[in-house]
Parts: C-alpha cells; structure tokens; sequence
C-alpha cells in the first residue's frame, strides 16, 4: 500500500467521512547530476555570502522578503508559525457547483481520497451523489503547511480530490496578440469540421508513450554497456509560409483518412514527432487493408 500524505477527513454538511490522502499522479522524468567535465567528480551547491564572499553554514541563515530593490524583511519560524493555516487535515466543502462552472485552466494536481473502513457507506454515498448530480465539491484542505481551494468528484471508484489555482494565480490573456473572432470562409470550416470528424475517437491514454524518455534511456543503458547508438535522422522542419489553408487542409483530411483506414481504426501517436504508427496488436490483414484502400 502507498504511503499517505496524511488520514483525515471529508466534511460534508454534518457526515464526517474519515480518508487517507494519496498521491494519484507519478513523474518519469530522469535525473541526472552534475559533474566535473575532467574527472566526474560530483558539483556541490555552495552557499556564499554576495556581500563578503564567506562561505555561509545552515545555521547563519534566514530568510527575507524584498520589498524594495536590496531592502528586505526578515521572518523567522515563529512568524511563519504566525499566519500557518492549521493543519486540520480535512476536506471541508464549502459549496457544489456544475462541473462545466469550472474553467480547465484552474485545476492543478490530483489526489486520491481512500475512506477508511467505518467511512465506506458515506464515502460511496457521496461520490454517487455527486456522480448522479453532475456536480463537484468545492473544498478548503491544507496540504504540507499550505491552504489550498480544491474540487472533489467522482472518478470510477474512486473520490478524486484536484488542487486548484487561485484567481490571481491565472495569467490573464489579454495581453497576447490573438486573432479578432471573425466567421471562417464556409468551404474552409467545412474541411476543418470533416477533418476534426476523421480524427474524432475514444480517447485511449495507454496509445500515448514518452519516446523521447524511452529513446534516451536505451542510449543511457547502451552508454553503459560500452556501445554507441547512432544518431538518428533529424526530420526536416515544417514550412511556416502556407500560401494555401485550403490545400494544407485538403492534404491533410487525405492524410488523415488513409492513416485510419476504410474502418476508421486509429493509428497509435508518437508524442514526440507527432506522427501516427501503426499499433502494434494489429492484425496484418488490417494493415493489409489499410495499404489496399491508400492506393
């Protein structure tokens, strides 16, 4: 079983559901150390005073908020101690909304909510209300010293708690240069609409892999065991003068539907280049099929 970040509660109303808290999201990437080009030797952080140039210990430091260019307020553990929100290690909800309220752009990381063994009844009772409704819980939860705004809501089984952003976290968008909404040539949103259709499919996670993780792991591994990998083929960069949309859209509604067949079975996605392959469980009689209805 996985460790959890910490056992509480969800606070719905008066009904009290006892949970533990579990990470619900892993990272892969590889990680690397620095070091000294000429004989491996590991690179330290040292930590040097930028007024007299003395190697600083622990012990001698404290942390300060600049308020002003070069003048600062120092704090410390016992004002942070201060203002900490307490740590109740609960999930009180504060309000439900309809899910679509909710603008993707505010959730953040999810979570797991486990009930413990005398809050499964009240657990299930609140994830199929909340599943039935079509609404999500808008919670107040500290987590590791901090206050978060979180939504909780169904998933298959399992209550799934996302941290969310605060307003002022989001960057406004105002300030890029976008195009002015305009109505689209009709022959061109024809296209576009047949083509966004020969691409539309059940969306499958597990057909999504990190090649450019995988292809630098096997060169690590290969490194390793005293070989060499060859360099692989750079692809040539797309051109970015397109004197034609419709063109560019026509090429790529045929491209589309010969990369899916005459049964409109997808291709597995290359994250990387962005390219389709073909998946690896299929049959040759359909790939047969497939190079029979390109020609």
């Amino acid at each position: 079983m996985a460790h959890a970040i910490w056992t509480g509660a969800i606070n719905f109303g008066l009904v009290t559901i006892p949970v533990r808290l579990q990470t619900a999201i892993r990272t892969n990437d590889l990680r690397f150390n620095f070091l000294h080009k000429a004989d491996e030797g590991r690179i330290n952080n040292v930590r040097r005073c930028s007024v007299d140039g003395q190697d600083v210990s622990y012990d001698e430091i404290v942390r300060g908020y600049e308020y002003e260019k070069g003048q600062y307020v120092i704090l410390d553990d016992e004002d942070f101690k201060r203002v900490n929100p307490e740590a109740t290690q609960s999930v009180d909800i504060v309000q439900f909304v309809e899910l679509g309220e909710i603008d993707p752009m505010y959730f953040d990381k999810p979570y797991y909510l486990e009930p413990e063994k005398r809050g499964r009844h009240a657990y299930a009772l609140l994830r199929e209300a909340l599943r039935t409704s079509g609404k999500v819980g808008i919670a107040k939860v500290v987590i590791r010293s901090r206050e978060h705004i979180a939504a909780l809501k169904p998933n298959g089984d399992a209550l799934v708690l996302e941290l969310m952003h605060y307003a002022d976290e989001i960057v406004d968008a105002a300030h890029l240069e976008l195009p002015a909404s305009e109505k689209p040539a009709e022959n061109e949103m024809k296209v576009a609409q047949m083509l966004i259709d020969t691409m539309t499919e059940a969306f499958d996670p597990t057909q999504f892999r990190d090649t450019y993780r995988e292809e630098l792991l096997a060169m690590i591994e290969a490194r390793a065991a005293g070989k060499e990998v060859p360099s692989p083929e750079v692809a040539a960069p797309r051109r970015d003068n397109v004197v034609n949309l419709m063109d560019v859209l026509q090429k790529s509604l045929e491209q589309s539907r010969q990369s899916r067949g005459p049964d409109g079975a997808a291709t597995s996605y290359d994250a990387k280049s962005g390219a389709a392959r073909e998946r690896p469980d299929e049959k040759p009689k359909k790939q047969s099929r497939r190079k029979k209805s390109a020609a």
